[in-house]
């Protein structure tokens, strides 16, 4: 009887690791989501609790958090609530914990939790995993070109993931400690909102554990710069950092995937300080007050976090439209693939650049570095920006009509939210309830990512057998 029963035992558990490997073989995008969905529908409960909330009362109002749970979970940092004050210190830790969790990536958390379930890394695992590093796996299955990260490598990748993290966050927490201390916070506060600014800053989110943020630290341009060191790793990506592990003083051998997203990144960071020194070093309201020297370090603050670190020194309300379009752009860009950024990504703008040279040149295909970029590469990164644009636009439609709001704010927090990125005009914190589920809504999809959402929404690859007859629009 009781070998009876040890044998039902794990005929169960062997019938639910065989349902969960089914699932994963079938659409490991759509297992990524799941995971993901329920990650947050579980925070959003924890968010719900009394204990969760400051002070004596009632628990937290649905809508404010679902939408908390999402912007932890999505690592965006919008909040319809004042984060420092709101939130009790289980509350506190539960954004802690969040921010973390979400930052690892959709299918790469996904690929954890199914290691946990069939205790070993198979197959299905791994390429789940690698998929994260290269969405066109998804996409189009396994491709020939070099990536960053190899299939017999998701293991190496995975600890990676861990490791990066807890050295990286530690270390620029360490390093914030006397700053905080130079703040006038006590020996526990000073630890604290170190670890929480570093988690912050590392997993691209932005929220701000005491009250009035950055007010502070305003002049302090060490504690400014490890910010930006903590968005500036974690906007690259994991391929990246496992890559530069390996190889970081032998350029040559980077795949053209680093390569592509550190030069990438580093062009945007550069233009996009240049930007807004020309277009806000004479706005009273922002740098107009500052000698050269700090408007241009502000400046380059700035264009790191508006890549989705989501801090800010000055109010987005104060600067010129001119400066709140340009940040917009580089919010929807985002930073590199299986990063804990958001955007679009910066590898889909070189591709979509690369094609453009290509076309003007006359070149039979896309070339960079000595690497020949195969064209479903350029019809993936149109889709993606397709999808982007897309749900940018139908979700300012919405929140344009529910509040009646400025345009140019609208647009600016619903990219923000879209590219999980976290800065605000302030139009967020006012939104209604309906305005929050949709800005909800825009986080999620943002974060998930716009090739695997669309790969989960397909039923299954169609395989066509047949081509129909050629023939050639009139484009331009």
């Amino acid at each position: 009887m009781g070998r009876g029963g040890r044998f039902d035992q794990r005929s169960w558990l062997g019938r639910l690791r065989d349902a969960v490997d089914g699932f994963v073989k079938h659409s490991p995008s759509r297992f990524a989501i799941t995971i993901f969905a329920s990650l947050i529908l579980i925070f959003t409960l924890l968010f719900s609790l009394p204990i969760a909330r400051a002070g004596e009362g009632s628990g937290t109002p649905l809508h404010d958090a679902l939408f908390t749970a999402v912007s932890v979970i999505c690592v965006t940092g919008l909040a319809t609530v004042d984060m420092a004050t709101y939130w009790s210190p289980f509350g506190n830790f539960l954004v802690f914990i969040g921010v973390n969790i979400g930052g690892i990536g959709v299918l790469t958390l996904a690929s954890i939790l199914g290691l946990v379930i069939s205790r070993r890394l198979g197959l299905r695992s791994k390429l789940m995993a690698a998929s994260d590093t290269n969405p066109s796996r998804i996409h189009v299955g396994p491709v020939a070109e070099r990536q960053a990260i190899k299939l017999g490598e998701v293991g190496g990748l995975l600890a990676t993931v861990a490791i990066s993290a807890l050295v990286i966050e530690g270390t620029i927490a360490i390093a914030m400690i006397p700053s905080m201390f130079a703040a006038g916070y006590d020996a526990f506060h000073s630890v604290w909102y170190s670890f929480y600014y570093s988690a912050m800053a590392f997993t691209n989110t932005g929220f701000n554990p005491n009250p009035g943020g950055l007010e502070p630290f305003e002049h302090d341009y060490w504690m400014q710069s490890l910010l930006m060191v903590g968005v500036f790793l974690g906007s690259l990506g994991f391929p990246v950092i496992f890559a530069l592990a390996r190889a970081w003083r032998q350029p040559r051998k980077w795949s053209l995937h680093v390569k592509l997203t550190i030069t990438t990144t580093v062009i945007l960071f550069v233009l996009g300080a240049g930007m807004f020194v020309l277009l806000e070093h004479s706005n009273p309201r922002t740098y107009g007050q500052l000698d050269a020297g700090a408007t241009v370090f502000q400046s380059f603050f700035m264009s790191a976090m508006t890549r989705s670190g989501g801090f800010a020194t000055v109010n987005m309300h104060d600067l010129y439209g001119s400066s709140q379009l340009v940040s917009s752009m580089l919010m929807f860009i985002g930073g590199g693939s299986a990063s804990t950024a958001g955007g679009i990504k910066v590898t889909t703008l070189a591709v979509l650049f690369l094609a453009a040279v290509a076309e003007a040149r006359g070149a039979p295909s896309m070339e960079a570095f000595g690497r020949r970029i195969p064209r479903d590469m350029l019809r993936l990164s149109v889709s993606v920006v397709l999808w982007g644009a897309t749900i940018v636009a139908v979700s300012s439609i919405i929140i344009l009509q529910i509040t009646k709001a400025p345009f140019e704010n609208v647009l600016f927090d619903v990219i923000s939210a879209f590219a999980t990125c976290g800065l605000s005009t302030g139009l967020t914190a006012e939104l209604p309830p309906e305005g929050v589920y949709v800005m909800a809504a825009t986080m999620f999809m943002g974060r998930v990512g716009t090739v695997t959402l669309a790969a989960a929404l397909a039923a299954s690859q169609r395989r066509q057998l047949f081509k129909r007859p050629e023939e050639r629009p009139i484009v331009g």
